[in-house]
């Protein structure tokens, strides 16, 4: 009886001869070397350098550098979308800023940040925008 236990076959319970031999993976080759994960991708892919021109003059930058300075172009020319993203991006760096020698944000810009805020929503609502919170 004790033999047709160990033999008893089903779901979980594979054939002895099919089952991994000690020792041995179930996944020989495993991931290959060099494969990266989506942060390490999307940071290297940012880290590039491109080639902008700015005010008749041409810079080499990241292409961070160079989202960052076009969501700033267009939060300047009065996107709201763009301040949004501005404003929140800003908040999110402030807020996950170490405890180290960094310059310290003034009370008096967070009031601002503070009091622009239900304007924006405000603004956003006015003109059809969804609202992100």
């Amino acid at each position: 009886m004790k033999d047709q236990k160990d033999r008893a076959l089903g779901y979980g319970r594979p054939p002895k001869s099919t089952q991994f031999k000690p020792g041995k993976s179930g996944n020989p080759r495993g991931r290959p070397r060099g494969s990266g994960n989506l942060a390490n991708d999307l940071a290297a892919e940012l880290g590039e350098l491109i080639t902008v021109r700015e005010g008749g003059h041409y810079r080499r930058v990241s292409k961070q550098r160079a989202l960052v300075k076009s969501l700033l172009a267009k939060a300047l020319q009065g996107d709201v979308r763009a301040t949004t993203a501005v404003l929140a991006l800003y908040a999110r760096i402030i807020s996950e800023s170490p405890d180290d020698d960094s310059t310290p944000i003034l009370d008096d810009e967070l009031l601002i940040i503070r009091r622009f805020a239900p304007r924006l929503v405000k603004s956003l609502e006015k003109r059809g925008g969804r609202r992100e919170d």
